[in-house]
């Protein structure tokens, strides 16, 4: 039970007034939401094993947990709610029993007038989605001089390709700790890996190989290393974790020069969740904990930009194009918004327009790179698809924003309650797709369209809570594949641009095997490698 006179040590570690709040237990454990001040009701007369408190001055929570009577009370910080550092967060493991929720007839009424199903479809080589020829069948058209140039064009290719999808298992490498991410480099010859060791491993992929290069052991690591990218030019990588500073390292020659780059946060405990390096590679965008958007100039070796861009953890954040004009982003307070880097203002951060319709914080983003089309994934067990030129009106903003505050709910070491698996569209919802059939919890799991040379971008693929890798058709919305290999949450994904494999990264024991035709996967303890037959066109 919760005494007055405990209210005197609450007061001295949140150094504000204890006013009364209504305290609604759920279980074991209550979660809300304030503005403001964190509060706690001083006369509060319920026993409960923890209460958190959500607070978004602290951007952060706090844990009463309940021991043997009043002295048995402890009070612990944890200053976010995307926090992954927590190795109970990495408990679940495919034991979850979670059955993610597959939509049977997706509503594909937008899609199929949108303008990205023409792109698709011209760039796979179809003219319908219906009647679409089998693999022999174009065979023969080849061979009876059908097509033109008696050869098939790229996009018949691409279409050939849809029907040899990864499939097959074996394992690469062997690792002690968990991995948390996974990347292959723009080119595809080389591959970024990171792992809770506090090491970077560089794969040289090219020509079919896959062979460890070099290990760099990073810096100034709080838990474990959060994300990673390389630079265009793919002479140096960028990591991020608990810490202050982005870290740009090269990677070319004998020698590694780590070079630490200051963001300078008002926070106390900072962390970048989320790295892009613009097309140029001038500008490194981060999204960080204290609900900000950075923005650090190489040339200058400052920050250059600090976007106050949402209520909550900025868990993802993506270059639109080529150009690097534009930005988007995407936070735990279920919002996607889209930047115009020509008319930021510290002082007066504006968005160009906000994308609502997820009932819960967005874990990741990954845009087609055409400037109009991009994906969100979310911890409400969806992926939703968006054109950047139909912007969610108030009353979406206002939709997402109360459904968020009725999630009362952990992802980190929770279970999906049934109520938050709704389905039925939220008012003011501006998606084009929403894409069901994969799980979201313990961590920021990551989902990215399929590439443009092998497939046209027909497909969506994302990490799962199950230990799967699962993979959407972008126009259907079905899922046209799970990929199996893990015994646990599959954080990242990692597509080759130009061959048939997947790099997936995860926390799973797998058992070091091999198969004829490999798929890749990167988890704690082993990478595996998974390849699809390959296709001659």
């Amino acid at each position: 039970m919760i005494q007055p006179s405990e209210t005197n040590q609450w007061n001295e570690i949140f150094n504000t007034n204890v006013s009364p709040v209504n305290v609604n237990v759920v279980a074991d454990r209550s979660r809300f939401r304030t503005r403001g001040r964190c509060v706690l009701s001083p006369v509060c007369v319920v026993s409960v094993v923890s209460v958190e408190l959500m607070c978004c001055r602290c951007r952060g929570q706090v844990r009463l947990v309940h021991g043997s009577g009043a002295t048995g009370l402890q009070l612990v910080q944890s200053y976010s709610d995307s926090d992954e550092d927590s190795d109970g967060a990495w408990e679940g493991r495919l034991g979850d029993r979670y059955n993610p929720p597959v939509d049977a007839q997706p509503d594909t009424h937008e899609v199929d007038r949108s303008e990205i199903r023409t792109q698709i479809l011209l760039a796979t080589g179809s003219s319908t989605l219906k009647g679409r020829h089998s693999f022999t069948h174009m065979l023969t058209e080849r061979e009876q001089g059908r097509c033109r140039g008696s050869s098939f064009s790229h996009g018949e290719c691409s279409r050939i390709r849809t029907h040899f999808l990864p499939n097959y298992v074996s394992h690469k490498d062997t690792y002690q700790q968990k991995a948390f991410c996974g990347v292959y480099s723009e080119d595809g010859n080389m591959f970024l890996s990171a792992c809770q060791d506090q090491n970077i491993r560089l794969y040289d992929t090219s020509r079919g190989r896959f062979h460890l290069r070099r290990t760099v052991k990073a810096r100034d690591v709080g838990w474990s290393v959060l994300d990673v990218c390389f630079t265009p030019d793919a002479h140096h990588v960028l990591y991020s974790s608990w810490s202050d500073y982005i870290h740009l390292c090269s990677i070319d020659g004998d020698s590694e020069n780590h070079t630490a780059l200051d963001l300078n946060p008002d926070e106390r405990r900072f962390c970048v969740f989320s790295l892009a390096a613009s097309t140029d590679g001038k500008e490194i965008l981060g999204g960080a904990n204290d609900g900000c958007l950075y923005v650090f100039d190489l040339d200058q070796n400052k920050r250059t930009l600090k976007i106050d861009a949402h209520e909550d953890d900025v868990n993802a954040v993506a270059f639109a194009d080529s150009s690097s004009q534009l930005l988007f982003s995407g936070s735990d307070d279920a919002l996607c918004k889209v930047w115009d880097r020509r008319t930021l203002r510290e002082d007066r951060p504006q968005p160009v327009g906000q994308l609502a319709g997820h009932r819960d914080g967005i874990t990741f983003i990954h845009s087609k790179g055409d400037a109009r089309y991009l994906i969100s994934n979310s911890k409400d067990q969806s992926i939703k698809l968006w054109d950047v030129r139909k912007f969610s009106p108030k009353e979406g903003l206002a939709a997402s924003r109360l459904a968020v505050t009725q999630q009362n709910w952990d992802y980190r070491w929770q279970q999906v309650p049934q109520r938050a698996l709704k389905r039925h569209k939220l008012t003011g919802d501006t998606s084009v797709m929403t894409y069901r059939g994969h799980g979201v919890l313990h961590t920021l799991i990551r989902c990215r369209f399929s590439p443009e040379f092998s497939t046209g971008q027909r497909f969506i693929y994302s990490g799962c809570s199950t230990g799967k890798i699962i993979i959407y058709d972008v126009l259907t919305g079905s899922v046209v594949t799970r990929l199996s290999g893990h015994d646990a949450c599959v954080r990242d994904v990692s597509w080759h641009p130009y061959e048939d494999n997947i790099i997936s990264s995860s926390v799973s024991n797998a058992s070091l095997k091999h198969t004829e035709l490999p798929f890749v996967f990167l988890s704690q303890s082993v990478i595996t490698c998974v390849l699809s037959a390959n296709v001659t066109c």
